[in-house]
């Protein structure tokens, strides 16, 4: 029989058991049915967790098993498939990606320790999503500003090619103050309705998906009642700007908020 470990998604509320009922069906990662841990206590906060094989989460596996995006990937969606389920009825604390531990005795322990400070973030972020906000600048050939050798047709083959790369970096450096432009446009857009902000660092390699460069990856909690109105005022930013791209994503649980400040992070449980 394969030894099993406990998979934990996010934290939640379920104070008369409806949430359960509702998650009937519902699987998690490696296809597991997902469950809901309680401490019994009234306003029960409850912790979604799923039995996930040991061979592939413990911490020497789980190490080389980050490495493989394909694999990551397929954890990633089943993680993020839970916890827009428990979103789309309830406020969550989402949790992070491949948090387990030895079984669900020990999450129970770790949710009856913390279970105010939980209670407390629920209730601070209720009717609230997160929205993420990505700026991009383009590579200058993507902006059709850089000059071409041929427009100055009495310099060497050298010297041409000199003078295009002196335009390409000019054009690059008009990206980034439009790039700044943008930024600051996003930040008075957020003024006026966010109530939070994560300043994420930029994406490269692998994770950065698309043309350009990342500059600026954020994420805003925002009220449920202005979601739209900021996701409006954001896709805006960046009209009239040349070599610059503005990704929005969301709405999304508030992953980026969801620890309180005063609890220590979810450690994976040892062996």
């Amino acid at each position: 029989m394969t030894e099993v470990i406990t998979y934990a998604y996010a934290v939640t509320q379920d104070a008369d058991g409806a949430l359960e009922k509702e998650l009937a069906g519902l699987a998690g990662v490696a296809d597991a049915p997902v469950h809901l841990v309680r401490t019994g206590h009234r306003g029960d906060v409850v912790v979604a967790v799923s039995p996930v094989p040991a061979e592939d989460f413990q911490e020497a596996a789980l190490r080389a098993h980050l490495e493989d995006l394909d694999w990551l990937e397929s954890v990633a969606r089943a993680h993020h498939r839970v916890i827009e389920a428990l979103a789309a009825r309830t406020t969550v604390l989402p949790l992070r990606l491949a948090t387990v531990y030895l079984d669900d005795e020990r999450v129970r322990q770790m949710l009856d320790a913390r279970r105010e400070a939980f209670a407390e973030r629920l209730s601070d972020l209720a009717a609230q999503v997160e929205w993420g906000v990505k700026i991009y600048v383009e590579a200058p050939a993507a902006t059709g500003t850089p000059a071409e050798p041929s427009a100055e047709p009495d310099l060497s083959p050298g010297r041409a090619y000199l003078s295009h790369r002196r335009a390409q970096r000019h054009a690059r450096d008009d990206a980034y103050r439009d790039a700044e432009q943008a930024a600051r446009r996003v930040e008075e857009a957020a003024r006026e309705v966010a109530v939070d902000r994560v300043q994420h660092r930029p994406q490269q390699g692998e994770l950065a998906r698309g043309p350009g460069e990342n500059v600026v990856n954020d994420a805003y909690l925002v009220p449920l009642a202005q979601a739209e109105q900021f996701r409006t005022a954001v896709m805006q930013a960046a009209e009239g700007l040349q070599g610059v791209r503005v990704d929005v994503t969301g709405p999304w649980a508030p992953y980026s908020f969801a620890t309180p400040a005063e609890a220590e992070p979810l450690r994976r449980a040892a062996p």
